[in-house]
């Protein structure tokens, strides 16, 4: 273990632990006055299951997602996404509903959210896909399965109806699609064919009567001037949001001294922790918490940059898409710039599903640095002896 430490990318794990602290601070602060006042629990209950979520993520992406060489996902991520597929299915019957949509399946000790493994699988999925279609040449037609397997699992995030998560899912595979190293025209022909696919889709829906946007989902398309429709959900969300922005200004008014989480933001410690914080502790440490987030992403390029093979560079690249996607729409959605779509900041968001998957697929993105410096030491050993 102590070998595998050392080849970590340490900026990378410090600002993973980092930004888990922070999001753990922020979810007892923002959490403590709801859960009392809305869920009739102890002021402690989402820090503690946060906490949990947390320290069962970081033991399993030390002591086993380190540890499986990235060559092995070739026979796992299909596996994964096998039982992805399995969990999606099963949400249409088993599933409970929370916030208008039936994403969850009860465990018992947590409710699970598949949308969130999906995002994962199928960029695991893809990086070991395509490094095997680049290498042994595969007939045109053969690049679809993907994105085939792809446009399926969005209906079936649509249809819960979680509109959002299927956005990001979308993303994910068509901007990791991009920096795939095919042959020029193969990639345009490529996205000409989902581009005809998405415009019959698109019809499709409008004309299968499908239930795909509920009332709740349009209302929130109309988004901007919040404060001129204070009376409206998504209106009365936002402009509260801004409220806490005014009233942090530079240096905040303390921590756990919001006024807007007294359930002026409904989900204060979820989609709304970032003006939380910055009420809290000011516009300067929000725009160092912004900056922090560029740092984090920054790393995952460079480690998808001197990553030695095309899977290993696929599985960070999405990686960085799905963070950012996670990053743009959550700051775009609180200052009105997009619709609402309840879209969780990475680490400082609660959810046990997203933040178990952002830490192990940060982890799986440490063990392509790993490998990434054991081929250069195997590199530099070959040098000397020759």
């Amino acid at each position: 273990m102590k070998a595998l430490f050392r080849k970590m990318d340490k900026p990378l794990l410090f600002f993973m632990v980092l930004y888990s602290i922070i999001g753990l601070i922020m979810i007892l602060s923002a959490s403590s006055v709801s859960s009392v006042l809305r869920y009739n629990v102890s002021p402690s209950y989402f820090f503690i299951r946060q906490l949990l979520f947390v320290l069962v993520s970081f033991f399993f992406g030390m002591v086993l997602v380190l540890r499986i060489p990235t060559k092995k996902y070739r026979f796992l991520a299909p596996l994964y996404l096998l039982g992805v597929f399995g969990l999606l299915f099963l949400v249409f019957g088993y599933g409970i509903i929370a916030g208008g949509a039936q994403s969850w399946l009860d465990l018992g000790f947590f409710n699970l959210q598949p949308t969130e493994f999906a995002k994962t699988a199928l960029i695991l999925y893809m990086a070991v896909f395509y490094e095997k279609s680049i290498k042994k040449r595969k007939p045109f037609v053969y690049n679809f399965i993907p994105i085939i397997l792809a446009i399926i699992i969005f209906f079936l995030v649509a249809m819960q109806p979680d509109f959002g998560g299927a956005v990001i899912i979308a993303g994910i595979v068509f901007f990791t699609f991009l920096v795939i190293p095919f042959e020029k025209e193969s990639k345009v022909n490529l996205i000409k064919y989902l581009g005809f696919a998405a415009i019959i889709g698109g019809i499709a829906l409008l004309y299968s009567g499908s239930d795909i946007f509920n009332s709740t989902q349009l209302a929130r398309l109309k988004f901007q001037a919040p404060c001129q429709r204070y009376m409206e959900d998504t209106g009365y969300q936002v402009c509260n949001g801004f409220i806490a922005f005014h009233n942090g200004g530079l240096f905040g008014v303390g921590l756990g001294n919001s006024s807007q989480k007294y359930l002026y933001l409904p989900e204060a410690h979820t989609d709304f922790i970032f003006p939380i914080l910055v009420e809290e502790l000011g516009l300067l440490v929000g725009i160092l918490i912004i900056i922090g987030y560029a740092y984090i992403l920054y790393r995952i390029l460079k480690i998808a940059k001197e990553a030695d093979s095309i899977r290993n560079a696929i599985i960070c690249y999405g990686t960085f898409i799905y963070i950012l996607l996670h990053l743009l729409i959550n700051f775009m959605g609180i200052l009105a710039l997009i619709p609402l779509t309840g879209v969780p900041l990475p680490f400082l968001s609660y959810g046990g599903s997203f933040n178990m998957n952002v830490i192990l697929v940060l982890f799986v993105v440490e063990r392509v640095a790993i490998e990434n410096k054991q081929n250069a030491e195997k590199r530099e050993m070959a040098r000397l002896t020759a």
